[in-house]
């Protein structure tokens, strides 16, 4: 097996280092955590040393540098096909692909308006028109979703059933929703529960919990 280590910064902060972290703790894939911080305009502090790219998550795969985090979710999906981290249907399958890459690029007034702060509790800050079409478009995805995976016959609380990328990838949108206290039609917030639910989520967020360092940049409604 080859050596994993993932290059991340702090966890209450940082969505993307979250999907990855989460995608092998869940996908039970042991590798070597390196937790770097950021500096208080969100820039990572020695980043430089394992990515000119300059962003968190890297994935090192003996020593070799994988980064944004759709290339690490394609590479562990390549490397332990066993786990059956993408659908195993092929139209699952694509579907399944298309949310993640919508996730990857897309959302972001929810983004900039509603920062991943996992310790915070900010019901309602954050919330105007755009931000409502975002959610609205995210829980019509999922509802696609839920969907192919009535139609597959398949069991399971998570997006097509079992746990793969795609449920990864939205991990960090239940944060966001839990933190800014978004209201939910019961099918999504069935499904963020299940999110937060998964043992790898409950750890990320127990340790995001006990990081106590105040990132400015990512706190926009923190009192001055």
């Amino acid at each position: 097996m080859p050596k994993f280590e993932l290059v991340i910064a702090n966890k209450n902060y940082s969505s993307w280092s979250m999907r990855a972290w989460v995608l092998l703790r869940q996908a039970g894939i042991p590798f070597e955590e390196i937790l770097l911080a950021f500096d208080q305009d969100v820039n990572v502090i020695g980043i430089e040393r394992y990515s000119a790219a300059g962003k968190v998550p890297v994935l090192l795969v003996d020593g070799q540098a994988v980064w944004d985090t759709l290339a690490i979710a394609e590479t562990v999906a390549e490397l332990f096909p066993d786990r059956q981290l993408w659908p195993q249907d092929p139209a699952a399958r694509r579907l399944a692909r298309s949310a993640c890459a919508e996730m990857h690029s897309g959302f972001q007034n929810l983004r900039s308006c509603m920062p991943m702060n996992i310790r915070a509790a900010l019901p309602g800050v954050g919330m105007n028109a755009d931000v409502q079409r975002d959610i609205d478009r995210i829980v019509a995805l999922w509802r696609q979703c839920f969907e192919c995976r009535a139609g597959l016959g398949t069991g399971g609380a998570l997006l097509f059933g079992t746990f793969t990328i795609a449920d990864a990838f939205f991990a960090p949108v239940a944060m966001r929703f839990t933190t800014h206290a978004v209201a939910l039609p019961p099918d999504a917030q069935g499904y963020v529960s299940s999110l937060r639910a998964l043992p790898a989520v409950q750890v990320w967020v127990a340790e995001a919990r006990r990081d106590t360092r105040f990132v400015a940049g990512d706190e926009p409604y923190a009192r001055k």
